[in-house]
């Protein structure tokens, strides 16, 4: 479970930053043996059971800008919403996990116990990879870019930081080739394929069918990917202007000027996806890249799902 939740930003922040007003943009999240999708007014979660059959949740959403009126703003909306993407991620995965563990629990007749077991196993998991993130992704960079430092003495803050960024992606394109050789997560990558395919199938205003889907590629520029690779530039820039001396201070700014990072990078990634041919675009392109990593084709029955799974957020 927990390579589920380390994972989850790299297939969850397409559906985030589709939030907007234009309608046409809709998103979406693999999640276990299955795809969530957000619509302009609500989710849904469509998960194939080991038997077979589907299984669908989905509700009425409010973004965070129509509740609070602040969260509208340039940078703070996208604070607001990359917020509920990770709280409505969370909320998927747990539903996908609790029919996967409860698909084994009712062969040996306890439904019941395997889907509590599957919310404490959860819970202690997520904050397991909370703090397995910020070691690898802030704790290990900072203090390698430190010892550098203090064997050859430069001072320069941007040095430094860019030193920080580019251990940062070291540590990040490592841990994207650990997931890759996982062979259950390959599935979780052909879903996040199946659910690109789809939201291009309904970017095109075609009529959702396998057939029409299967033609699209698996890469699509508001993916997870692509935002997490735009956070680590800004995230050089804004430390660099943020400038702290000493260690403790570097690390706790890294953790408190996170959400100004997380906003200042959607509003890349929100402008560049609705003007592709501007020069914002190649900031992207790396992300995209990468997606041949965290998205693989999906089959028939995938696409199925993913098409179920926005058909229904569609009609909530």
């Amino acid at each position: 479970m927990l390579r589920y939740l380390l994972s989850l930003a790299l297939t969850a922040t397409n559906w985030a930053l589709s939030s907007s007003n234009d309608d046409i943009l809709v998103g979406g999240q693999a999640v276990i043996e299955g795809v969530m999708m957000r619509s302009p007014k609500g989710y849904s979660v469509a998960v194939r059971r080991q038997d077979g059959t589907v299984r669908v949740i989905k509700d009425a959403l409010l973004t965070v800008g129509e509740k609070w009126k602040a969260f509208k703003l340039p940078v703070l909306r996208g604070v607001g919403v990359l917020g509920q993407a990770l709280v409505l991620g969370i909320k998927a995965l747990r539903f996908s996990a609790e029919e996967a563990i409860a698909g084994e629990g009712e062969k040996q007749g306890n439904a019941a116990d395997a889907r509590k077991t599957s919310n404490t196993l959860i819970a202690g998991n997520l904050v397991l990879a909370l703090g397995v993130n910020v070691l690898m992704f802030v704790v290990l960079p900072l203090f390698l870019t430190r010892f550098i430092q203090a064997e050859t003495g430069f001072q320069s803050s941007l040095l430094f930081n860019l030193v920080d960024g580019f251990f940062r992606v070291i540590v990040f394109l490592g841990f994207l080739t650990m997931v890759s050789l996982m062979n259950d997560m390959r599935r979780v990558f052909q879903y996040h394929g199946a659910e690109h395919k789809t939201v291009y199938n309904f970017e095109a205003r075609e009529t959702l069918a396998v057939e029409n889907a299967s033609k699209y590629s698996t890469l699509h520029p508001r993916c997870g990917t692509s935002f997490l690779l735009v956070v680590m530039t800004v995230s050089i820039v804004v430390f660099s202007v943020a400038h702290f001396d000493s260690i403790g201070a570097k690390l706790l700014s890294r953790i408190v000027l996170l959400p100004l990072v997380a906003g200042i990078s959607y509003e890349i990634i929100r402008y560049s996806a609705k003007h592709p041919k501007n020069i914002l675009r190649f900031v992207t392109m790396p992300g995209l890249l990468l997606q041949k990593i965290t998205t693989k084709e999906p089959d028939k029955a995938q696409l199925e799902i993913a098409i179920r799974a926005l058909e229904e957020a569609l009609t909530v």
